[in-house]
């Protein structure tokens, strides 16, 4: 039942959508059942019903669909998170009757890497992708579906199987008074240069859902390339983006607001050259006396979505990290820190300069099941720390962002949120907003108003999200 699995893959194959496979198998297991035909018929007729008042909804008034590409992948370490999200988004704009949706996938360029040095529009490709290439669970697997779509030994048979298939299905389907035909075309992927797709979507009057992360899709390239053409996307404009993806230009940029209630951490920043050459226990000391704090933080200056951040204890923590870095290791494995933690994805290639913050304590919240014979899950949050790790959505203008309620995540374990944790459905718990028993309304109510000024100081706008550290007493 995952949304990428090999039932979807192959039904998607053979003219089936989601919703189409999974309301054939519902049907069928009624038609099982004698005591269940009435009412299945009446769904049968229900359905029929809304569905041609949706088409009467639509086509009178001679509007066409709006179109939307989102576009997913890329080559940095967070392509598969972007891949999970671009389908997310997809496969949530489907729903909509009155938009026409075409998922993209922005190729990886040779060689990986999370910065653009060497970028241009020709370099770089996009792929659009019919419905069935998009269920994948990599990026890989993807750009390698798209070149095996387009052999034409491999299209020729594909195609006369898919047909005979497809008819046999018919041919045993159409007797089912139920079933509405197949709501899945068998198209080719199309594969653009970035500047090409971007004059497409143009031609298209299209607005492009940008689900890339990291790289090119979050530092403002993107978006550039799409305000020079005159193409709206969604989030915010080049220039926050720029600031955004640097986590020091973004401490600059809020600095002011500390008598607000906004404050940054104190942030020490190192070249991944220093690290491999100098002293690492003096370079620990000196963190330690600099940033006032017993555990730090290491993050890579440009990288999102946990990739490459890690709680250092002492200074072999500092020298594992250090030859990751020189061995250009893709991922640390669990548990080779001092203390007990997952796997931790790590940049490709490996960061020019490294953040160094104080580890801010939090105190877990964990759902229990506590007594044997209640079934109900209670929450535990010791309490201890009055900081809570939240992460908030903002919508709306530029100048103008309005503040989602806060959500908190209840952790699994370890003290960094994992990637499956922050993005794969089923995986996280989270928690919107967080439970009164935590944070009180005034506090909920201050973090709220220091989210908005905070996504204005930065020139934020469309929709964005924010992490953060709150005060659970003051809402700072």
């Amino acid at each position: 039942m995952e949304q990428t699995s090999f039932l979807f893959q192959q039904a998607s194959k053979v003219g089936f959508s989601h919703s189409r496979i999974l309301r054939t198998i519902v049907q069928h297991a009624c038609s099982r059942f004698p005591s269940l035909v009435t009412s299945n018929n009446a769904w049968t007729a229900l359905s029929r019903k809304m569905q041609s008042a949706k088409q009467a909804l639509i086509i009178p008034n001679g509007t066409c669909k709006q179109k939307a590409f989102v576009i997913f992948g890329g080559d940095t370490s967070e392509r598969q998170v972007s891949l999970m999200s671009g389908t997310n988004v997809w496969l949530n704009l489907q729903g909509f009757d009155d938009l026409d949706v075409t998922p993209c996938l922005l190729a990886p360029s040779n060689g990986y890497s999370s910065h653009n040095e060497d970028f241009s529009e020709s370099s770089r490709d996009v792929w659009t992708l019919p419905y069935s290439l998009v269920l994948r669970h990599t990026t890989e697997e993807v750009h390698a579906a798209c070149f095996e779509a387009i052999e034409p030994e491999r299209v020729e048979i594909t195609s006369r199987l898919r047909n005979q298939v497809m008819k046999e299905l018919e041919r045993a389907l159409s007797k089912q008074d139920w079933f509405a035909g197949f709501d899945i075309t068998d198209e080719q992927p199309i594969k653009y240069s970035l500047q090409q797709w971007i004059d497409y979507v143009k031609e298209a009057k299209a607005v492009v859902f940008i689900a890339v992360h990291g790289g090119i899709g979050e530092d403002g390239t993107i978006q550039s390339l799409l305000e020079s053409a005159g193409v709206p996307y969604t989030g915010p404009g080049p220039i926050a983006s720029r600031t955004c993806m640097d986590k020091v230009a973004t401490s600059l940029a809020v600095d002011h607001l500390a008598s607000y209630g906004i404050h940054t951490i104190p942030k020490d920043v190192r070249a991944r050259e220093e690290l491999l050459k100098s002293s690492l226990v003096d370079i620990w000391n000196d963190l330690k006396a600099k940033l006032q704090t017993e555990t730090v933080c290491v993050k890579p200056a440009r990288d999102g979505c946990s990739t490459g951040v890690a709680r250092l204890r002492c200074p072999e923590d500092l020298e594992v990290y250090a030859n990751a870095l020189r061995g250009t290791l893709p991922r640390l494995p669990a548990n080779c820190l001092s203390k007990a933690h997952g796997v931790i994805e790590m940049p490709v290639p490996p960061p020019e300069s490294l953040i160094f913050e104080p580890f801010i304590e939090t105190d877990e919240i964990i759902i229990s099941n506590k007594s044997w014979n209640d079934s109900t899950r209670h929450l535990v949050w010791k309490g201890e720390n009055e900081w809570l790790e939240v992460t908030v959505g903002v919508v709306g203008k530029r100048g103008e962002m309005h503040s989602l309620n806060p959500s908190i995540t209840v952790k699994e374990s370890g003290d960094i949120l994992s990637l499956e944790e922050k993005f794969q459905g089923g995986t996280g718990i989270n928690l919107t907003p967080p439970p009164a028993t935590i944070m009180s309304e005034d506090a909920l109510q201050k973090c709220k108003s220091c989210i908005e000024m905070t996504a204005n100081t930065l020139g934020l706008e469309g929709f964005s999200r924010i992490d953060a550290f709150v005060n659970v007493h003051s809402g700072e």
